[in-house]
C-alpha cells in the first residue's frame, strides 16, 4: 500500500516523475523492516540497538557514497567511464567492509562465527581494532 501510494502521489508530479517510484519503493521497504524489527524484538525478546544497527551502518554507507563518488570523479577524468565506474564500485565494497570494522558493527564473537572469521579476528587483533 505504501508503494502504490507513493507511486500514485509522486510519480505524476513532472518533477518528480520516476523518481517517485524509487521513493516509493524506500518507503515500502522502511515500513516492512520497521513490522519485521517490531516483531522480532516482541516474539523472541530481539535485543537490537539502534546505534548498531542503524546508525553505524548508515556512517558506514555515508563514508562508503562519499569515497566511492570522489574516486569516480577522479578516474573517469583519466580512464574510460565503465572502467572508471567498476574501479570505484570496488573501492566502496572495501571501503564498507572498512568502515563497518573500524566503527566496530560487530563484535569479536559475531566475526569469528563468519567464514574465515578466526584469522580475521587474529589480524584485527594485531592492528589493535578488537
Amino acid at each position: 500500500m505504501v508503494k502504490l501510494i507513493f507511486n500514485l502521489v509522486l510519480v505524476p508530479i513532472p518533477e518528480i516523475g520516476v523518481n517517485g517510484a524509487a521513493w516509493g519503493s524506500v518507503a515500502c521497504h522502511l515500513v516492512a523492516f520497521t513490522i519485521a524489527i517490531t516483531s522480532l524484538r516482541k516474539s523472541i525478546k530481539l535485543d537490537l540497538t539502534f546505534s548498531k544497527f542503524v546508525i553505524k551502518p548508515v556512517i558506514a554507507v555515508v563514508i562508503m557514497g562519499i569515497c566511492s563518488y570522489f574516486s569516480y570523479l577522479t578516474l573517469s577524468g583519466i580512464m574510460a567511464e565503465k572502467l572508471a565506474t567498476i574501479i570505484a564500485i570496488a573501492i566502496a565494497v572495501i571501503i564498507y567492509a572498512l568502515a563497518i570494522v573500524a566503527l566496530k558493527v560487530f563484535s569479536k564473537e559475531e566475526i569469528q562465527t563468519m567464514p574465515g572469521g578466526k584469522k580475521i579476528c587474529k589480524v584485527l587483533e594485531k592492528l589493535k581494532i578488537y
